[in-house]
């Protein structure tokens, strides 16, 4: 089986659960398989896409405080539809807006470059390494009994999720934790990864068309990290057929 074909079995698996799209009926999950990376530190082009991210923030921060700030707004109001305290657990696209007036993280090219188009298009974007998954991803409210392996002071954490809790998982555990706050360690991008997955999570005002804008605009930049980059992304929304109720749609870039 070729690397898109499997890949496309993958994400074809992959499922939002209904109780999740009543809680937000305007969220969207665009998920991208990648193959054929080739990994490598920070670079020119990289460090480029970081700058530019770091001067629109700046622009929009100037006008506006982060959290009124439209996008950001939206994923509060989500996260305390599932209990999460905003305040303390802040989503992934606030986290990020909020350090690039210090300066975004600079860890290799592959996390610099979702890390940018994060910030750039305002949307909370994960990336995680697609060979550590057992199963497909599946977005759900937790039960609490799930497993999530986490970090403290440099040693392993087993934590399990709030009951009610949005969790992206798969058949071992959870992956990432409130809808995109911390991602685990057991699928976690390393500087060795040669084949991701990235997540894209919209809500309102977020569009469809600025959700694919985003998209394209990170499938562009991965495409300049090998020669043979293959790539196979769906769209998971809301008013589709399934038995978790996910949506069809995908297509390869």
């Amino acid at each position: 089986m070729t690397e898109p074909r499997r890949h496309q079995d993958f994400l074809d698996a992959a499922r939002v659960d209904r109780a999740v799209f009543a809680l937000r009926p305007d969220y969207r999950a665009l998920l991208i398989a990648v193959d054929g990376l080739v990994p490598g530190p920070s670079d020119a082009g990289s460090e480029a896409l970081l700058q530019g991210a770091e001067a629109a923030a700046g622009a929009w921060l100037a006008e506006r405080q982060v959290t009124e700030l439209p996008h950001v707004v939206a994923w509060r109001e989500a996260y305390q539809g599932f209990g999460a305290k905003p305040n303390r657990t802040r989503n992934s696209l606030e986290a990020l807006l909020r350090r690039t007036p210090a300066g975004l993280p600079r860890v290799n090219r592959l996390t610099d470059i979702y890390n940018a188009v994060s910030v750039l298009h305002r949307i909370p974007l994960g990336g995680e390494d697609l060979t550590r998954y057992q199963g497909s991803p599946a977005l759900i409210r937790a039960t609490g009994d799930e497993i999530f392996d986490t970090a403290s002071n440099g040693e392993t954490v087993i934590e399990h999720p709030e009951p009610g809790e949005v969790v992206w998982s798969d058949d071992a555990g959870v992956t990432c934790r409130r809808w995109n706050w911390r991602q685990g360690r057991r699928t976690q991008l390393t500087d060795d990864t040669t084949s991701a997955l990235f997540i894209l999570d919209a809500l309102a005002p977020l569009t469809d068309h600025a959700l694919i804008a985003a998209a394209d605009d990170l499938c562009g930049h991965l495409k300049r990290l090998g020669p043979d980059v293959t790539i196979v992304r769906r769209l998971l929304t809301a008013g589709t057929t399934g038995a978790s109720g996910p949506t069809a749609g995908d297509g390869r870039s």
